[in-house]
């Protein structure tokens, strides 16, 4: 079927109180494992290519991009494409020619007016474009290696009324809050803050701006359950795939050591992961 635009499956998920899960790819094995895991649930999702995964694949959108749209078109379900962690502007520009309903431009890293001078460009450049746009406030740690921030630390949670300005003079259609979440976590011991998410939802709800929450790799199942109660209507999952894809190779390597034929274990590589992907959707429906 056509591509799914994220908008559309986001503003579904929002009007049903519910989230819908979107996935980070690196690999075409990652591509087929979400499609297949979310068919498996009969349940739409979102394939994402970071702007690291697109450095990985030596600076080239396209070969993955084109790839994802092919795998889509022969879903079962419906699937969107989005653009995750845009920091390049040059890439960013590259979205809308190559599949992509959907952006996530990252510029939390920033003090606030230059986050916001910096989102308000990207948000008005992909909307002549077609694109929805989401951006991220306060700042969720842990990624190209950083560790995660303290609770405490400057930045490290979303301002209930810092959010309602920026969303409002930003012009985004999408809002990544940050309420405890980290991302790359390998263990699921997140501690969300369900209170302040509470607040965000409260605050923002007017404004008809979905919460969207990253770092989802380490929450628990019962604390995802409960972010998306409180408002939170996109999920992201990367780590748990890597997760999975990577134990599953290990322990068959293990087990054939002699094994040289690559579609054995990315076999085995590519179930693990459709299976966590249909364990993720199914916590998100309740």
């Amino acid at each position: 079927m056509p591509l799914a635009a994220t908008g559309t499956l986001v503003g579904a998920a929002a009007a049903r109180q519910g989230a819908v899960a979107a996935f980070n790819v690196i690999t075409l094995e990652h591509v087929e494992a979400v499609v297949a895991g979310a068919e498996t649930v009969d349940a739409p999702v979102i394939l994402q290519i970071s702007e690291n995964a697109v450095r990985y694949r030596y600076g080239r959108l396209l070969p993955l991009a084109r790839a994802a749209v092919a795998v889509a078109e022969k879903a079962g379900v419906d699937v969107a494409l989005h653009l995750d962690h845009v920091q390049s502007d040059d890439l960013l520009r590259q979205a809308a020619d190559a599949g992509f309903s959907s952006v996530m431009y990252d510029a939390a890293h920033l003090p606030y007016d230059e986050n916001l001078a910096a989102t308000r460009a990207a948000a008005d450049w992909g909307h002549a474009h077609g694109l929805w746009v989401e951006a991220e406030l306060g700042e969720v740690g842990g990624k190209d290696g950083a560790a995660p921030l303290d609770a405490h630390a400057p930045g490290a949670r979303t301002d209930p009324g810092e959010a309602r300005a920026y969303v409002s003079d930003s012009g985004v259609d999408a809002l990544a809050v940050a309420v405890g979440s980290s991302h790359a976590m390998t263990t699921r011991t997140a501690t969300l803050d369900h209170d302040l998410l509470k607040r965000l939802a409260a605050g923002l709800g007017d404004l008809g701006v979905p919460l969207v929450l990253h770092g989802s790799s380490g929450v628990p199942d019962a604390e995802l359950a409960a972010a998306v109660r409180g408002g939170i209507a996109k999920v992201n999952v990367g780590t748990a795939l890597n997760i999975a894809m990577t134990g599953a190779i290990r322990a068959f390597l293990a087990a054939h050591p002699d094994a040289v034929d690559s579609r054995k274990y990315l076999t085995v590589g590519r179930e693990a992961m459709a299976r966590t992907v249909g364990a993720f959707i199914t916590v998100l429906r309740g």
